[in-house]
């Protein structure tokens, strides 16, 4: 009988833990780039994932049209329509990769002295929400992302 009490009670904790109601009430999700952390007081997991999410929305402030996908690191990706020379909210989940948006297409060569790009959005991007303030929201044709280099500190003076 306690055996069969045992088993009873081991598998009603298993299938506690694995419900959804279980992990908003006891464990604390972060999706950071690649990692996905589930904290607890006594656990804490870090489970790999081999992609990246990143928000894209035709409205700022995440409105509009939106997709929420998983990227692949390192690949050009050509946005889509309504997408195309239409996204104001460009928004990466996770502080350990960035992307870099393009006014050029995966298949075009960059031929803008100034460069086809503005730089790396990253999950701390101070516009990520609102590319209309830069004035890109009309300009987004394709983006890449990339892990960011670990900066190394120098002894050297």
């Amino acid at each position: 009988m306690k055996l069969f009490i045992t088993i009873i009670t081991f598998l009603s904790a298993m299938s506690v833990s694995a419900s959804p109601l279980f992990d908003a009430l006891f464990l604390h999700k972060r999706q950071i780039g690649g990692v996905r952390l589930y904290l607890s007081p006594a656990i804490l997991v870090s489970t790999l994932t081999s992609s990246f999410k990143v928000l894209i929305c035709t409205g700022a402030n995440q409105t509009g049209d939106c997709t929420h996908k998983v990227y692949e690191l390192e690949k050009c990706h050509q946005l889509p329509k309504p997408y195309y020379h239409n996204v104001s909210t460009f928004a990466p989940d996770g502080e350990s990769f960035q992307c870099y948006p393009r006014t050029t297409g995966c298949d075009d060569i960059c031929k803008s002295p100034t460069g086809c790009t503005f730089g790396p959005v990253d999950f701390n991007y101070e516009h990520k929400d609102n590319l209309t303030a830069i004035q890109w929201n009309t300009l987004f044709s394709s983006f890449d992302c990339f892990l960011k280099k670990k900066k190394s500190s120098s002894l050297l003076a």
